[in-house]
């Protein structure tokens, strides 16, 4: 199971994922906005406020949340 150490919104929709590891990943979210417990996410103050809880992200305010191992599997890695 893997872990984040670190998360930050990008534009687009985009994760940059810190692994405990140390791997880095940007992990695009664009493709479950359309799913109906991720549209609040398409209003960019909404989806910027990520909170990183380890083992998942989540978005408090609209009780949406990521497992670390999805972000990591979506994830395409910065070299």
């Amino acid at each position: 199971m893997k872990t984040l150490s670190a998360i930050k919104a990008l534009e687009n929709y985009k994760l940059q994922c810190t692994f405990d590891d140390g791997t880095q990943k940007v992990a695009d979210i664009s493709v479950y906005l359309n799913a109906p417990a991720f549209v609040p996410l398409k209003q960019q103050n909404v989806f910027k406020n990520v909170s990183n809880q380890n083992y998942f992200v989540e978005w408090k305010d609209c009780d949406v949340d990521l497992s670390a191992d999805t972000l990591w599997h979506i994830g395409v890695e910065v070299e």
